[in-house]
């Protein structure tokens, strides 16, 4: 832990949140951390669905388990009633607490490692609905062509290793770990689409080589405390990798916080985005690269 306090104002950045609106077609819609929605009207996938959001002192000392009531809601404000899929971009609580209540609730095929698979043993999922996928699987979900790349991490990883039981809530967070890292190269056939979804400021150095996506949604975690050395690296590997023209940020917000609340960034204590958008802009501006927020709910166009 650092000892600065406070946390950087997102309201700096408010000509960021830029993304054109979606009236129809494919959109993207982010809820939160590095949850998002991605539909085209007739099919749709999401990756973590992470709804609960508990806060600092339940993590902190108490055990954690899926809030109904906020998953409902959460689902309700994105209009979502039926999924072809759920994808925890990694199994650690802030993404996977929730994926295998969401994919029971929308009839969606819970996707991921071994780890996931155990999270959704643990939930109740029949074995029908989750596929375990290795490094380089490719599936067609819906309207959607999906390749799970194997990634790591943004260091610390606090809770390294996999989950090798059916994983019973409520339980530690420390019983989630990390699992699988994926980085989610999704293509979208019928509007020739494409994007990259990198859930964690972790990368594998060259695992992204010969893979392409228009847009990349990318994590931002403790991307701040980074050497600027790694954050340069980190967008070589990912954005600048798959030829991206735009990088949407996504997990700097504040997940101890409920969505009904309005976002705000993590706190100093644990990242420093203003540091983290201070190299990148000027790694997005070299590159010609547009860099934006998306706003929470919103069905957003980002290839526009």
């Amino acid at each position: 832990m650092r000892l600065r306090l406070g946390r950087p104002d997102i309201n700096r950045y408010a000509d960021r949140f830029d993304l054109t609106p979606a009236t129809d077609g494919l959109a993207v819609t982010f809820l939160g951390v590095a949850s998002l929605l991605l539909d085209d009207g007739s099919s749709a996938i999401m990756t973590d669905g992470f709804f609960t959001r508990p806060g600092l002192p339940r993590v902190l000392l108490g055990r954690i388990c899926p809030d109904p009531d906020r998953i409902d809601a959460a689902l309700s404000m994105a209009a979502v009633t039926r999924l072809d899929a759920v994808i925890p971009v990694h199994t650690h609580f802030d993404h996977a607490l929730d994926s295998a209540a969401v994919a029971e609730r929308t009839g969606g095929l819970l996707v991921g490692g071994e780890s996931t698979a155990s999270i959704g043993r643990g939930h109740g999922l029949q074995a029908d609905r989750i596929a375990v996928v290795a490094d380089g699987a490719g599936l067609r979900l819906g309207g959607f062509e999906v390749a799970m790349v194997a990634s790591h991490h943004c260091p610390p990883d606090r809770f390294p290793g996999e989950i090798t039981e059916p994983l019973v809530p409520p339980t530690r967070v420390s019983a989630y770990r990390c699992g699988e890292a994926w980085s989610i190269v999704v293509g979208h056939p019928a509007s020739g689409r494409s994007l990259l979804v990198q859930g964690s400021a972790g990368y594998m150095p060259g695992a992204l080589a010969g893979r392409r996506a228009d847009v990349a949604y990318l994590g931002v975690g403790q991307l701040g405390i980074q050497p600027e050395q790694y954050i340069e690296d980190y967008w070589r590997e990912t954005v600048r990798e798959v030829g991206a023209r735009r990088a949407v940020l996504i997990h700097w917000d504040d997940f101890s916080r409920p969505l009904s609340e309005p976002l705000r960034a993590l706190p100093y204590a644990g990242d420093d985005l203003d540091r983290t958008m201070t190299v990148l802009t000027r790694l997005a501006e070299a590159d010609g690269v547009a860099l934006s927020f998306p706003t929470v709910f919103a069905r957003e166009n980002p290839w526009a």
